[in-house]
């Protein structure tokens, strides 16, 4: 079966072990900024037109894990911060994550995102924050598949993998316990067969103690069909709709927004970033990124622990 839809590269962020091959970071924030002038520029004129004074500033799509938060999953003040003074200069910010919904949640409560989209499960799932509703939030969108073939294939060549299913904004069900704290969400045990006994929007497969190497040539032999696929820096495997990606789920937000095409920036770090940095008007890798990603972007910022993040987010905010 060779007809898959490769999205490699996922959930466990960016390979940091590789810092010192791939890094291409500005090595100054007024370096960084005096670079993304011109494209700002344009981004201002493309929402207001050519002759009227910026009004509201473009959608920003933000990547959680490796471009918000830390490797160790920490969030620093600056970042905060930035994200708050680039909404207070008109922008829409938009999380854009391969996150389950109860693990995007915490993230935008501290960055102070009451209201806004957020889109989750690398595009499959995309989110309404408003502090009206009962839960803080509806779901806006959400693209499901059957993947029991996929599954079944990549289980019986690997039949000690743990295999998860969303239950969407409740949790997952779980063929076995994930290692701690990585779910972020309630689980439930049950056996494959109930686990793959619906259509979902994903489909994640973990084996712990291994690598990023297992999958690939897990994938590479069985071949996959009818899928989109996402590898992580660890042994993590996620399996979205044919064709779902945070670009496709962006460009959705977009719409509804009524934000015109060009007038929107991406920044990311994953090689499941790589779509949505290619859609963009202006797509930003971080420096921490791998270099396949990098070679995508129209620009790239500082590392992670550098709070990369931020110097983009300080740009788009005019004077």
């Amino acid at each position: 079966m060779t007809d898959a839809v490769e999205r490699s590269g996922s959930a466990g962020s960016a390979e940091s072990a590789g810092r010192a091959r791939h890094v291409r970071p500005w090595e100054e924030t007024p370096r960084f900024h005096a670079e993304l002038a011109g494209p700002v520029l344009d981004l201002a004129r493309e929402i207001d037109g050519p002759e009227a004074p910026a009004a509201r500033g473009p959608l920003v799509g933000l990547d959680i894990d490796g471009t918000l938060l830390g490797h160790d999953g920490s969030l620093r003040r600056e970042v905060v911060e930035a994200v708050a003074a680039a909404r207070s200069a008109g922008a829409e910010v938009v999380l854009a994550t391969g996150r389950s919904i109860p693990a995007v949640l915490p993230v935008a409560e501290w960055l102070d995102l009451a209201s806004g989209y957020a889109v989750c499960s690398n595009g499959a799932v995309t989110i309404r924050l408003d502090p009206s509703l009962p839960r803080g939030f509806e779901i806006v969108d959400a693209v499901t598949f059957d993947p029991s073939e996929a599954v079944r294939a990549l289980v019986a060549q690997a039949p000690d993998v743990l295999v998860a299913v969303e239950e969407l904004g409740e949790g997952f069900k779980v063929t076995a316990p994930f290692p701690a704290g990585e779910l972020v969400a309630p689980t439930a045990v049950v056996d494959l067969e109930e686990l793959l006994a619906r259509p979902v929007s994903r489909v994640t497969l973990r084996a712990p103690g291994r690598d990023s190497a297992h999958f690939i040539e897990l994938v590479e032999r069985v071949g996959l069909q009818g899928v989109s696929y996402a590898i992580g820096w660890t042994a993590w495997l996620d399996l979205t709709p044919p064709g779902v990606s945070k670009a496709s789920a962006l460009e959705r937000v977009r719409e509804l927004l009524d934000v015109p095409a060009g007038a929107t920036v991406t920044v990311g770090d994953g090689q499941n970033d790589r779509e949505m940095l290619e859609w963009a008007g202006l797509g930003v890798a971080m420096g921490s990124a791998d270099a396949g990603t990098i070679a995508l972007a129209d620009a790239v910022t500082g590392h992670v622990d550098d709070d990369g993040v931020v110097a983009v987010l300080h740009a788009l905010v005019r004077p």
